[in-house]
């Protein structure tokens, strides 16, 4: 019989890759989506899953604002492993983030420990925003035990949520926390693909920052081992692809994929803080939450993102297959392929 695994997110863009592998890994999948969720890269999976040695793919709706529906729901599963991946980036209160990166957390949490499966691991995919940046003088990295001091509301969230997790007793827990995702499918920095292939490289000031990224690839394959940690005890890891980049690194290597001339220039912040207030003003009216905003921000200008990832090295023995232009080549040739560029 194959094992269950129940990923929450799973229309997103982290959320689908961890999909995809769990279906290649032959685990049959119970992937949580919204009614409002668009499915089309789910539906292909779906198509083609059970299929050369792949597990079956079942779409679940779920209700995280009910502790009783969520337990009944992974009652009807039986599944021996659940990955979080479901979460907000963007929103317009505080309120907002903490109900649903933390409080949804907790919910499933308790779920979890009070139905009638044989939970194995719970994996939660937190933020490196969770512990916030260190200073550009700082010379050691980010690590699991580096004092949390988030920058934005985003990060509280997750930090609120990771504190809510560690509270569930029993909870069989692991915590993850990548750094800058991209590849495949993302969004968010999808923007900055996007300016670049339109022959701009623009900054926000002059300061000198210490940045990391993470290709989704070696983020799906780190949690992935952390799922299979065969312990009871809680497990936390900070995860990027090991590499220290400066804050000219992502245009570089964009050039030199694409070849393209880009005109690089750096934008007053005084300049950028008004037009994010200005924004956040005007989008106030609105549901939607701008791109760029005052909490966005923090996170864009500050100095040093740097961590270290001797303890998903030493413990999963997660060793990055991509470094920041082969993760960049694969993405510019996805994004292209599928008309986004």
């Amino acid at each position: 019989m194959k094992e269950k695994v129940f990923i929450t997110g799973a229309s997103g863009f982290i959320g689908f890759h961890l999909v995809e592998a769990a279906l290649e890994a032959g685990m049959e999948v119970h992937a949580a989506v919204r009614p409002s969720s668009d499915l089309t890269f789910l539906k292909k999976l779906q198509s083609d899953s059970g299929k050369a040695g792949k597990g079956p793919l079942a779409l679940v709706n779920t209700n995280f604002d009910s502790r009783d529906s969520l337990k009944e729901l992974l009652e009807n599963g039986g599944y021996s492993y659940i990955i979080h991946a479901a979460g907000v980036t963007k929103a317009k209160k505080t309120a907002v983030y903490n109900k649903v990166n933390a409080e949804y957390s907790l919910h499933l949490a308790q779920a979890a420990m009070s139905a009638n499966i044989p939970l194995k691991r719970f994996v939660f995919l937190s933020s490196l925003a969770a512990i916030g940046p260190l200073s550009y003088a700082e010379q050691q990295p980010i690590t699991e035990e580096t004092l949390p001091i988030p920058v934005t509301d985003y990060g509280k969230s997750k930090l609120l949520a990771e504190q809510y997790l560690e509270q569930v007793s029993g909870l069989p827990l692991t915590i993850i926390r990548p750094t800058a995702v991209y590849g495949p499918g993302e969004k968010d920095l999808f923007i900055l693909f996007k300016t670049l292939n339109n022959g701009l490289d623009a900054y926000i000031g002059k300061g000198p920052q210490r940045l990391s990224f993470v290709y989704v690839k070696d983020l799906v394959a780190a949690t992935m081992a952390a799922m299979l940690e065969n312990q009871r005890e809680t497990t936390v890891y900070n995860i990027s692809d090991g590499q220290a980049y400066d804050r000219y690194a992502f245009a570089d290597r964009f050039r030199e994929i694409s070849g393209k001339n880009i005109f690089r220039a750096h934008l007053p912040l005084f300049l950028v803080k008004l037009t994010a207030g200005f924004l956040d003003f005007i989008y106030g009216f609105t549901s939607v939450t701008p791109v760029l905003n005052k909490e966005k921000l923090k996170e864009l200008t500050a100095s040093n993102w740097i961590c270290s990832i001797d303890a998903a090295r030493n413990s999963l023995h997660y060793t990055p297959q991509y470094d920041l232009r082969q993760g960049m080549q694969e993405t510019l040739m996805w994004y292209k392929e599928n008309k986004w560029l």
